[in-house]
């Protein structure tokens, strides 16, 4: 279950249906360090939860993350691969392959430092989406996503969609590029994995959903450090774009 850019998942009803069919859960909280849902920390919810601290995130040590999880035998399991599944004996000794996914405590003395400001990270980066919000929303074909009942997102990425029929022909391409040539780094929003070449032959479970939010989604600017003239910035770019192709259906009328 991913908590896409920090919004969290709908848990309560995915947890019902897999202890229904005893399913086990895994949580990606990659992006969602500091998101609740009812209460509770994103990625403490399921019966594994996994955090990143990529160079991009809130908490960042440059690389790496943690893994959470209640059961002591899954957590025992995780440190033996984790520790190059090497046995408890005086030589090197190892019966399965293992990995060095060991933090060093250099870097893991890092992210402990940065999570006393977490809070007014994640403070940051929901003033962005409000900023985006309170700009955008008038614009013809932009819709954003909200928080369910009993949701708190970090807002760790702000995206938006472009409806290109209500947009008047624009595209989410359009404004990536426009973006783009202006220096200011935007993306569409993940690609779905079934649309992977490195999976384009297996079988994939899907309605359209993924791959529509693929071609409509742009990521836009997001970091905790972004300052309000940047802000300002971005936001009247993106209105140009709409300011110029109303400007251009009027003459074509």
């Amino acid at each position: 279950v991913v908590h896409l850019y920090g919004m969290p998942a709908k848990m309560n009803e995915i947890m019902q249906i897999a202890a229904e069919y005893g399913v086990p859960v895994i949580e990606d909280a990659a992006e969602a360090m500091g998101s609740t849902y009812y209460g509770k920390q994103c990625g403490s919810i399921g019966d594994i939860g996994i955090l990143s601290f990529n160079g991009n995130k809130i908490i960042t040590t440059s690389g790496g993350g943690a893994l959470l999880c209640n059961n002591p035998v899954y957590a025992e399991r995780a440190r033996y691969f984790a520790n190059q599944t090497r046995e408890p004996k005086l030589h090197y000794e190892h019966k399965e392959v293992g990995y060095n996914y060991r933090m060093s405590n250099v870097i893991a003395g890092i992210g402990r430092g940065q999570m006393e400001v977490l809070d007014e990270r994640i403070e940051l980066r929901r003033s962005n989406f409000i900023y985006y919000l309170q700009c955008l929303s008038d614009l013809p074909g932009i819709s954003f996503c909200h928080e369910m009942p009993g949701s708190i997102s970090n807002r760790w990425l702000s995206a938006i969609l472009i409806d290109e029929d209500a947009a008047d022909g624009i595209r989410s391409i359009d404004i990536i590029e426009m973006l783009n040539d202006k220096n200011i780094e935007s993306r569409p929003v993940w690609m779905p994995m079934h649309m992977q070449p490195v999976y384009e032959k297996e079988i994939a479970y899907t309605n359209g959903v993924s791959q529509k939010l693929f071609e409509t989604g742009i990521c836009l600017p997001s970091g905790s450090i972004l300052k309000l003239n940047e802000l300002k910035r971005i936001t009247r770019l993106i209105e140009s774009v709409f300011v110029e192709n109303t400007i251009e259906e009027t003459v074509l009328r």
